[in-house]
């Protein structure tokens, strides 16, 4: 079965927040999470969301995550472990999340933590984000 974030074009399982152009997600009986037109918009309200914990100061992968998925509702640790083996970094890095490759890894690694594998690649991360032209 399709993951859940894959068919809402929601690939961070965001929650609903009335985030632009995003509305509830349909079709389950408890309903939370927000759905979006199309896969890019998806990707950019994750990348939207990453920079506003920026701006709150929240720069490493153990600080993000623990705001992004608490252990009130997941296995937060792991979470951060499996997120740093993906980046190659260490929980306690700063990362630019201005730097385009490292909030497209931020992104693959998220998304693949929350749908699992194969569902979306870099390329189409780095086209949702713009910095790869759109496939004519």
């Amino acid at each position: 079965m399709t993951p859940r974030g894959i068919r809402n074009n929601n690939p961070g399982n965001l929650n609903f927040a009335h985030q632009p152009g995003a509305y509830l997600e349909t079709g389950v009986s408890n309903p939370r999470f927000a759905a979006f037109p199309t896969m890019a918009d998806g990707i950019r309200a994750l990348r939207d969301q990453l920079l506003r914990y920026a701006a709150r100061g929240l720069t490493t992968v153990s600080s993000i995550i623990s705001v992004y998925a608490p252990s009130t509702e997941n296995e937060t640790a792991a979470y951060i472990t499996t997120l740093c083996h993906h980046m190659g970094v260490q929980a306690d890095t700063v990362l630019d999340l201005n730097d385009p490759a490292t909030m497209a890894a931020l992104i693959g690694g998220i998304t693949t933590i929350e749908n699992g594998p194969g569902h979306l690649t870099p390329a189409r991360i780095d086209q949702a984000l713009g910095v790869t032209p759109a496939a004519t």
